[in-house]
């Protein structure tokens, strides 16, 4: 699995929402500088990478994932890991708690799922 530009993120974003959605249902849910030549162009491109199908209805198609959000954001989370914290998630939760992104009450809660996952 590749990992997408932003543009196609934001994109399958919006289909993760939606589940099921016209060309223009997804620029609906989008920035307002979002046309819907370029929405289709991207849909289109994500198609051939897999990460989406369509069901035609004549000459309109409804596109879907066929990629979970779930999914994605493990592989490229677990990229992250490798890339900028040596696979060592206490030297990214310690990162987050450097810069203030996760509190001390965030920090209880997680150990609390941690302690409990049984």
């Amino acid at each position: 699995m590749e990992q997408l530009t932003n543009k196609e993120e934001e994109i399958m974003q919006a289909l993760w929402t939606l589940e099921k959605a016209f060309v223009k249902e997804v620029v609906a849910v989008l920035p307002e500088d979002n046309h819907y030549n370029t929405v289709s162009t991207i849909i289109r491109n994500l198609e051939e990478k897999g990460f989406v199908s369509h069901e035609a209805f004549g000459k309109t198609h409804q596109y879907f994932p066929l990629v979970t959000k779930e999914a994605y954001t493990k592989k490229f989370m677990n990229l992250a890991m490798q890339k900028y914290f040596d696979n060592s998630y206490k030297s990214m939760v310690s990162f987050f708690a450097k810069e203030e992104k996760i509190s001390a009450k965030e920090l209880r809660e997680i150990l609390d799922i941690i302690e409990n996952k049984n």
